[in-house]
């Protein structure tokens, strides 16, 4: 009887106790079984804060090396080669002779053409004579001079086709890897071998629409290439393309550089700086953090720890940056990494981390830990 009623009073507590722990959680601690203060938890993002940086005294691009004057000779007559007068790689002087084509059939017709000539000239030599005394009709010497006029005309093709058979340099210049040997028959238009100048060398190079206030002909530039590291090659903007590629918003420039020692070659790739006023100032933020869809350039900044979608303009390029002109301001934070995640888009929570390498924030860190007192330390009553 004593257990049955201990049994009893211990149930009548415990069913007592739950009641009030259930009453005590209220409408506070949410749906049962879900975390504390519902909603997913802020993503881990890295960001960096924007200031205004000195930019290089200039604009800072990238282009490729071609020749001044390029040109693959090719013949304008069919016929076999039956001389080559240069040795590939080599300097040519402008009308110096590169091919001769057997010129056998050609001589023949260009002289068969000056026979004729002469003999028309001697014919109207007589009927001029004859005409004066009256001895022969003046229709017949107008046909003498005629002939005469054709004959000259016949003489001077002749003697352009067998100057045809001798293929010269247009300029002076280096000629490259022949692609025929003597004694091959040669077809109009085929390639033979190509003649280059390479000093000058020019390059070609796009620069933002935005820099176009900073191009001017005449601006200097400096240009290096990976074949030669460490050097530093002068040269000036010789043209701007006054149209402006409506798929890059870029404008299209080239510039001349001395060549000398021929180091340079058209198709390398090259790194220019051109100089402009003096140093600068600008907001630039990290490459990685650009973003684009379409024609929009866009990053995503941290607005109240929050990710939001910020539409820019962006200037000059340096080494691993690039400037905003429009939709920053100094002071902004601007996620460099985890705004390609699929979930990122505008009012995501998120959480800065700092970059590798980089010491936590201050404001991350949670409040230092009351030290306890030590036991010969006295208490406070």
């Amino acid at each position: 009887m004593r257990r049955a009623l201990l049994f009893l009073t211990l149930s009548v507590a415990l069913a007592t106790l739950a009641c009030s722990n259930n009453q005590a959680a209220g409408p506070a601690g949410g749906e049962a079984g879900g975390p504390p203060g519902g909603g997913m938890p802020p993503l881990p993002v890295e960001a960096v804060t924007v200031q205004l940086e000195p930019l290089a005294a200039g604009l800072q691009t990238v282009g490729s090396l071609r020749a001044d004057e390029q040109v693959v000779v090719r013949p304008e007559v069919a016929g076999r080669i039956v001389r080559i007068h240069f040795q590939e790689g080599g300097r040519v002087a402008a009308g110096q002779a590169l091919f001769t084509l057997d010129p056998s059939t050609a001589q023949a017709a260009y002289n068969e053409a000056l026979a004729n000539l002469e003999n028309s000239r001697r014919n109207a030599a007589r009927a001029g004579e004859l005409a004066r005394q009256k001895l022969v009709a003046q229709a017949d010497y107008d046909r003498a001079r005629a002939q005469l006029e054709v004959d000259q005309a016949r003489a001077a093709s002749a003697r352009t086709a067998l100057a045809k058979m001798t293929l010269r340099a247009p300029f002076s210049g280096q000629v490259g890897l022949r692609e025929v040997s003597v004694g091959e028959f040669v077809n109009v238009g085929d390639a033979l071998v190509t003649l280059v100048r390479l000093d000058p060398i020019e390059v070609d190079f796009s620069v933002p629409e935005s820099a176009l206030a900073q191009l001017r002909a005449g601006q200097a530039i400096t240009v290096t290439v990976d074949a030669f590291p460490g050097d530093r090659f002068g040269g000036e903007v010789v043209a701007i393309d006054p149209v402006v590629d409506p798929n890059t918003r870029s404008v299209r420039l080239r510039a001349r550089i001395a060549n000398p020692d021929g180091r340079l070659h058209p198709g390398q790739f090259a790194q220019l700086q051109l100089q402009s006023g003096g140093a600068q100032r600008g907001l630039l933020i990290p490459e990685q953090a650009l973003l684009q869809q379409g024609e929009e350039r866009y990053v995503f900044t941290i607005v109240d720890g929050k990710a939001k979608r910020t539409a820019i303009k962006t200037g000059v390029r340096v080494p691993g940056k690039v400037q905003v002109v429009e939709g920053l301001k100094p002071g902004d934070t601007v996620i460099t990494a985890g705004q390609t995640k699929p979930m990122m888009g505008d009012g995501l929570p998120v959480q800065p981390m700092p970059a590798p390498g980089a010491a936590p924030a201050a404001a991350g860190k949670p409040p230092a830990a009351k030290a306890k007192p030590q036991a010969d330390e006295p208490q406070a009553h």
